[in-house]
């Protein structure tokens, strides 16, 4: 899959709509941030959110216990959500891969051939420069919301 082209609707709201427990790597505690954000929009949508940040390990997020890495992760992991560096992305690709999860996402400007090709290579959906905050939003999701078409 070219992770620069518009990916199609039914792909991102497939993932959406399977994914049920999210980890993401550099959640903040920093509520000006938009990890933050994006963090609390999906959690109070129900998914099940697990802040991995080595900075605030043993600390919570809204209430949540923050995780020093994803291999310190207690419970099975659908999405792995990236908010750091491109260049950290093939590492925490690889450790997706070591946890068994199913999705790598990586936020709006996280983007690497490198990590899509790990990723995709051990069988998960990988989405690149997006923001799942954003695309619950898209008109294809808004029956997920109560709203009608």
């Amino acid at each position: 899959m070219n992770h620069r082209e518009e990916y199609p609707s039914e792909y991102l709201a497939g993932i959406l709509s399977e994914a049920k427990t999210i980890a993401m790597v550099g959640a903040s505690p920093d509520p000006t941030k938009f990890s933050y954000g994006v963090l609390r929009v999906l959690h109070e949508q129900g998914y099940t959110m697990l802040p991995v940040n080595p900075k605030q390990a043993g600390n919570e997020i809204r209430g949540l216990k923050v995780y020093e890495s994803l291999a310190a992760i207690d419970q099975p992991v659908d999405m792995v959500q990236v908010f750091r560096a491109s260049e950290a992305l093939p590492g925490i690709a690889r450790e997706a891969v070591g946890i068994g999860a199913k999705i790598l996402w990586g936020q709006i400007g996280v983007y690497s051939d490198e990590a899509a090709e790990i990723a995709e290579e051990a069988g998960l959906r990988v989405v690149m420069d997006r923001c799942p905050k954003i695309e619950l939003f898209r008109p294809f999701w808004k029956p997920k919301l109560g709203q009608s078409i």
